[in-house]
């Protein structure tokens, strides 16, 4: 692995091989770095083929309250950016469980409850 700084910027760089199928490895340590889960985004950027996690917007929404949870419980530097990575990749499953269970008490396989039968009814 060489490493290099380019344009005040710091950069690694690894030849890896691409498979006939047109297949290539991520090296570990820039797959654990950039945050990558089972998805790329795949870019073609000039001469440059640009690849990096694919990022949902939704996460977006949380990134001020996991920051402000963390920092509160005393995370700093290079700690607080490994936790603050931890926490934004448990998002996306968290929101899709929970889309399975509205989808799940949408077609009554499970107990549903209204606004009213947890808040009850608004006073004036």
């Amino acid at each position: 692995m060489t490493t290099a700084v380019k344009d005040g910027h710091f950069m690694e760089r690894k030849t890896i091989r691409i498979s006939d199928k047109r297949q290539l490895t991520i090296p570990l340590k820039f797959f654990e770095t950039l945050g990558f889960s089972s998805e790329a985004e795949c870019i073609l950027r000039g001469n440059e083929l640009v690849l990096r996690p694919v990022r949902q917007q939704d996460a977006g929404e949380f990134d001020e309250q996991i920051l402000a949870d963390l920092i509160a419980q005393g995370y700093t530097g290079q700690k607080l950016l490994s936790e603050f990575k931890s926490m934004r990749k448990k998002i996306r499953p968290a929101v899709q469980a929970m889309l399975h269970d509205a989808e799940k008490a949408a077609d009554g396989q499970t107990p549903s409850y209204s606004y009213q039968d947890i808040f009850g009814e608004e006073s004036d």
